[in-house]
């Protein structure tokens, strides 16, 4: 599976940007999706999973209730919609995937990563 993640910016505190992640590869829905971010001087974290039924939706508690995970099968896409930004979302995203049965919060259960994408949020 190759990943290609775009979609980021910079944007004002309060405002809303939609991620993407262009997958390829005939198996798409088999696999475990997620999106995790690395902020400068910090560890990768998770941000949300979604697993190969569009079930199984799992977020970290700091975006909980303002950020949404989805998933097209039929476009082989992975969307991430960020409303109501804070500057501490500020990151460069990634999307991740693996041929797992359930999320998993820990990167380094990710064999597939896709470049990354930067969103600033502006204070």
């Amino acid at each position: 599976v190759q990943l290609q993640a775009s979609g980021g910016g910079l944007v004002q505190a309060g405002g809303s940007l939609k991620l993407s992640c262009a997958a390829s590869g005939r198996t798409f829905s088999s696999y475990v999706m997620g999106w995790f971010r690395q902020a400068p001087g910090k560890e990768r974290e998770f941000v949300a999973g979604i697993n190969w039924s569009g079930a199984g939706l799992v977020y970290a508690d700091s975006v909980r209730g303002r950020f949404t995970i989805s998933r097209d099968g039929a476009k082989n896409t992975l969307y991430l919609q960020m409303n109501s930004l804070k500057p501490e979302d500020t990151a460069v995203y990634y999307c991740a995937a693996d041929r797992a049965i359930r999320v998993f919060t820990f990167w380094a259960e990710y064999d597939y990563w896709g470049q990354g994408t930067l969103v600033t949020v502006s204070s």
